[in-house]
């Protein structure tokens, strides 16, 4: 999919109006938050926030090595 969006004046700022179709593709609506994140080959717009799933990639670990004293604490 390419689309061209054009930056539009916004108060003191600007911005850039996305179509239906992309909100749609985002999985976003009104209100929603999106992540501007940067790539090697330019800047990436997700619904996926990347430092949460850092984050629960390390809760996760915590959980595995840990089940028995977590198992202990949950009774």
């Amino acid at each position: 999919m390419n689309t061209t969006l054009k930056i539009k004046k916004i108060g003191n700022s600007a911005g850039v109006i996305l179509p239906k179709e992309l909100l749609a593709r985002l999985r976003v609506g009104p209100g929603d938050k999106v992540h501007v994140t940067e790539s090697p080959d330019g800047l990436r717009i997700t619904a996926h926030d990347p430092d949460f799933a850092a984050k629960m990639e390390v809760a996760n670990k915590i959980m595995r090595d840990d089940r028995d004293i977590l198992r202990v604490l949950a009774q």
